[in-house]
């Protein structure tokens, strides 16, 4: 694993391939940055953030730099003026698109029978 995850998650605190999972993928924003490059692929910085419209610039920098550093997502920069910089899923991004895909379904259903049973739907479809 590549040293700044070493550095970023403390190894010593965890227990359990559940915990380290957790805590590479774990946070308010990185499954839903992961979401949307699974489903629509490539995109730029400016197209993430209007998919994602109340994260901060700050906070979307920071989650899509772990995810590269956690080898989730891959950044190109294309060298030309102004700069261009792309970010898509790695193969091990790509691993994660299945446990998504039932954590959506999940989530989705969890939402019709328990939470929006007075018939309020969540706005984000997939």
């Amino acid at each position: 694993m590549a040293s700044e995850v070493k550095e970023r998650i403390n190894l010593l605190e965890i227990n359990c391939e559940k915990e380290l999972t957790l805590a590479v993928i774990g946070g308010k924003w990185k499954l839903i940055i992961l979401w949307h490059l699974g489903l629509e692929g490539t995109k730029r910085f400016s197209e993430l953030k209007k998919k994602i419209p109340h994260i901060t610039q700050k906070m979307l920098t920071n989650q899509l730099r772990e995810l590269e550093e956690d080898k989730l997502v891959y950044r190109k920069v294309y060298p030309e003026v102004p700069p261009r910089v792309e970010y898509s899923l790695t193969e091990y991004g790509v691993s994660l698109m299945p446990v998504l895909k039932m954590m959506y379904n999940w989530g989705k259903s969890y939402g019709e029978q328990v939470v929006w049973k007075d018939g309020h739907p969540c706005r984000d479809e997939a």
